[in-house]
């Protein structure tokens, strides 16, 4: 049951874009599109899942071990710019297109607040590995499913009668806002 809790958690009640309000620089940087929404998410869903598990690792068998928890920033970033770096590669190589289409904020999933939040949180909640990766993977669905949502959002309100001060990127905010009080809705959940 506690795994059901936790993924049910990071997906709802506690995501990270809507709740947490981390990763909110991609969310949105690349919700123009539902393609580049859906490469960003696939993109941070890898990263997010192989880092927390890889992180978790490190922080049990070497961090803690020696006593040097206090690299845990510094180490933790490290692993996820290594792994950013190799998705980099393999989306260039696989999709130019995507790759080009996302830009600056591909190299800028190193930096992504979430995945770094995910791997810390993680360590601070005291989950074991099976709890790391169920919430690591409750974090990438919800941060996929919010870079969804306002993806089709935005491309529905490119076709509606916006008024001229709110179009681009603040009727985005006004949406994302609406959507975090909307998932505040789910708060008795869990």
């Amino acid at each position: 049951m506690n795994l059901f809790s936790i993924i049910i958690s990071t997906i709802f009640v506690n995501n990270y874009v809507f709740a947490r309000f981390l990763g909110i620089c991609p969310f949105l940087g690349v919700t123009n599109k539902m393609e580049t929404a859906t490469g960003m998410g696939v993109a941070v869903t890898f990263v997010i899942t192989l880092s927390s598990a890889i992180t978790w690792a490190i922080q049990k068998y070497i961090l803690a071990y020696f006593g040097i928890e206090y690299l845990q920033t510094i180490v933790f970033i490290l692993v996820i710019a290594s792994l950013v770096q190799f998705v980099e590669l393999v989306i260039r190589k696989i999709s130019p297109a995507l790759y080009s289409a996302m830009g600056v904020f591909l190299p800028l999933i190193t930096t992504n607040c979430v995945v770094l939040g995910v791997a810390i949180l993680n360590v601070q909640e005291k989950y074991n590995l099976i709890e790391t990766l169920t919430n690591a993977i409750g974090a990438s669905i919800g941060f996929f499913l919010a870079l969804i949502l306002l993806a089709g959002v935005r491309e529905k309100l490119e076709l509606s009668d916006v008024p001229e001060a709110l179009q681009g990127f603040p009727i985005a905010l006004i949406s994302a806002g609406l959507m975090s009080i909307a998932f505040l809705g789910f708060a008795g959940l869990v």
